[in-house]
């Protein structure tokens, strides 16, 4: 076998995160970045020399992968799902990992950046790493573990599969998404080409958390038209466009329906680009709630403001655009309750407590549940992730190759004739 095919969780990990795939949300193109597609064209070549025959990537980007069925029963197919895009949020060029080995509970100053300190008292999780490895970036980047460990326990996964051939289990498919962190990570994906009936996506955080809930999300714009004029003759007819979104955006709850109040299960509006000249201005929104009927109370809000802003600007008008993002996969998941449970069957077998989290935002896996594709999340271990002190703990991913392992198994084992 190659030694491509050799690699414990944590050397891949810290390879494909020096692969910079950060994705722009600015851009028209697909895969947003054209970057993405190098970590994308290595996965195929790590694949092939597991002797996953089949595995390629697509003109979009996606890599598609299979291990064949070694059992007679008729199990659904199952696919595993992880992004290989970083987020735009914070720089993801030259990235430098840094193994921490045995952590000793310390604080932990970044090198290249001094003042970015990863600190137990604001990361508690950090106390359960204590003598074990972990990984961060080194200042100047995010490190890219989401979803880079995803990726990289998937990986493992195949690798222990494939060398263990005598491990029961039915058709596994494998997939690797560009531009999820910019929403657009299943808008190309075939679904035929995947051939899977249910799907996990590895894209969790702390070990033994399962997430089957997501928010439901709408972008929502305000379109503001003022009325432009000479500013040395604007006296009386000039009404600027840019103070109008500027009054709405001081209209908006402080106090409710904002991210920096709110928590669990409560939902918010959230300005998250604002565009414009004098005459024609835009303010753009995300719209969240795990219930999604009150999408559109959030939506009404936000439209009340605006229409009393505007009446104090005779002359000027405002419109409003919404587009449907995602919705909450729960809607989708808990019709077939035995995806969770065959997870929950499996975390047990690998002596973890199996706890159950709604996502406060969004993944691949809520598109790709509404699409046909029942997808739940599973942890990887990543913390703080789009930012300068993002880390991850090995022996979570390597807790999280386990669980796919017995996941597996126990499809093999309780799955047969299970369809959609």
């Amino acid at each position: 076998m190659s030694a491509l095919a050799s690699y414990s969780v944590a050397e891949r990990l810290m390879r494909y995160v020096q692969i910079d795939t950060q994705s722009d949300p600015l851009s028209s193109s697909f895969p947003s970045t054209q970057k993405q597609k190098n970590l994308s064209q290595l996965l195929v070549q790590e694949l092939q020399a597991l002797q996953v025959d089949d595995a390629h990537m697509d003109e979009f980007g996606y890599v598609y992968a299979t291990i064949p069925t070694n059992t007679n029963k008729p199990i659904p197919a199952i696919c595993f799902c992880a992004h290989i895009d970083t987020a735009p949020d914070c720089s993801g060029t030259n990235v430098k990992p840094i193994l921490h080995k045995a952590f000793d509970g310390s604080p932990i100053i970044l090198p290249d950046d001094p003042s970015i300190v990863i600190d137990p008292k604001d990361f508690p999780y950090l106390v359960h790493h204590i003598g074990k490895d972990i990984i961060t970036a080194s200042g100047k980047t995010l490190l890219g573990a989401d979803d880079k460990a995803g990726v990289s326990i998937i990986m493992n996964f195949v690798e222990y599969l494939m060398k263990h051939p005598t491990i029961p289990h039915g058709t596994i498919k494998i997939l690797f998404t560009p531009d999820e962190e910019v929403g657009r990570g299943t808008n190309h994906l075939d679904l035929n080409k995947l051939g899977a009936d249910f799907a996990y996506t590895l894209d969790g955080g702390e070990l033994g958390t399962f997430e089957d809930e997501t928010f439901s999300a709408n972008g929502f714009t305000i379109n503001i038209d003022g009325v432009i004029a000479h500013p040395g003759y604007a006296k009386g007819k000039m009404v600027n466009a840019l103070k109008i979104a500027a009054a709405i955006l001081d209209q908006l709850p402080k106090a409710i329906l904002a991210p920096e109040v709110t928590e669990k299960k409560q939902g918010f509006v959230h300005p998250v680009r604002v565009e414009g000249l004098a005459e024609k201005a835009t303010i753009e929104f995300i719209i969240r709630d795990f219930e999604t009927a009150k999408l559109a109370e959030h939506q009404a809000c936000i439209i009340q403001i605006a229409d009393q802003v505007i009446n104090q600007f005779p002359g000027a008008a405002v419109s409003f655009t919404e587009v449907e993002q995602y919705r909450n996969m729960k809607e989708v998941i808990d019709q077939y309750p035995f995806i969770s449970s065959f997870a929950e069957e499996a975390y047990s077998k690998c002596g973890l407590a199996f706890i159950k989290e709604p996502i406060r935002g969004g993944t691949d896996g809520s598109r790709l549940s509404f699409m046909g594709l029942p997808c739940p999340n599973i942890f990887t271990g990543m913390q703080a992730i789009h930012s300068k002190r993002e880390w991850v703990g090995i022996s979570d991913m390597e807790r999280a190759v386990d669980v796919l392992v017995q996941l597996v198994k126990v499809w093999e084992e309780k799955g047969a004739n299970l369809t959609k």
